[in-house]
């Protein structure tokens, strides 16, 4: 019979909550539970033991000044910065957005925590005597506002860096320390690195890789926190360039979790299927997409979140 339901229809007291099957989750706890999972991926290296190590952080440092640079001036030309902001770049590394904004504005307070790129950044700064950046060597959970930093700031920047555990946490300390725009940005799609991963892991170390929290997840956290930020999308061009074969080998083998012989064949298996020879070098290339999200201070956005 035309029209007629096989299922039983619901009622208006079954609400919602009974279609929606994100209605009630809790972001946060998603995002959390992503990076957890994430992290301890087998034979995974995190992003900190990774930098800590200085030459990691100088090569990432020359591709960064070589190949990013489109990315870079896009990023700050789309910030809103006068002569006298006051800058927090939270996961700075080598200064890749910190020391082209140098001469744009006031001061910046640049947030990294890995050994390696505070060595380059410090190094970078006096070699180009860069007065107006302080480098607070700590994690950001690790930050203490009152101890660390000097607030609050007209601009608050987290770029590709948002490796905190408890995402909402993190943003209410940014909250605290801001007087104006807050940019975060973060990947939508799996980032270059991520995918190689996910095209090894089983073969490497026996299992699938696990990826991190995405934007969608970090834009449903915001919203629970009554926060509707702008968004913007954009792409993501990762570039590696290497001279040498053996160069390459060494760069990707910690990462891999490469540790006997045969995870070093699947390795270099891999590596030698996605590097193309341009102009006398190796490079291995691969674009994604990612979010900027960023808002004002204000009404409902003024740290006095409802409970999650």
């Amino acid at each position: 019979m035309p029209g007629r339901m096989s299922r039983k229809k619901l009622s208006g007291a079954e609400s919602a909550e009974e279609k929606d099957p994100c209605a009630g989750v809790d972001w946060d706890l998603v995002w959390r539970e992503r990076h957890v999972r994430h992290q301890g991926s087998e034979g995974f290296l995190d992003s900190l033991h990774v930098w800590d190590r200085e030459e990691n952080a100088e090569r990432y440092d020359r591709i960064a000044r070589s190949e990013y640079s489109r990315r870079v001036e896009e990023t700050i030309a789309g910030l809103p910065i006068t002569p006298s902001s006051r800058v927090l770049d939270i996961g700075a590394g080598p200064g890749t957005l910190a020391i082209p904004l140098s001469p744009l504005v006031r001061e910046i307070t640049a947030v990294e925590p890995a050994a390696g790129m505070t060595g380059v950044l410090r190094r970078r700064l006096e070699e180009e005597k860069i007065g107006n950046i302080r480098v607070v060597p700590a994690t950001w959970e690790g930050v203490d506002p009152a101890r660390d930093l000097d607030g609050p700031y007209d601009l608050v920047i987290a770029s590709l860096s948002l490796s905190m555990p408890d995402i909402r946490e993190a943003i209410e300390k940014m909250v605290s320390v801001a007087s104006g725009s807050i940019n975060l940005f973060w990947f939508v799609d799996s980032p270059f690195w991520e995918k190689s991963y996910r095209a090894t892991w089983p073969a490497l170390h026996g299992v699938p890789f696990s990826p991190g929290p995405k934007a969608d997840c970090l834009f449903m956290v915001l919203t629970q926190m009554g926060i509707y930020p702008d968004v913007q999308m954009r792409v993501l061009d990762k570039r590696y360039r290497f001279s040498l074969r053996d160069e390459m080998y060494s760069h990707f083998r910690t990462r891999f979790g490469v540790k006997d012989s045969r995870q070093e064949k699947v390795m270099r298996e891999y590596l030698d299927g996605v590097a193309m020879e341009e102009g006398g070098a190796l490079k291995i290339s691969g674009d994604s997409v990612y979010a900027w999200l960023h808002w004002e201070p204000g009404e409902a956005r003024s740290g006095n979140f409802p409970a999650a």
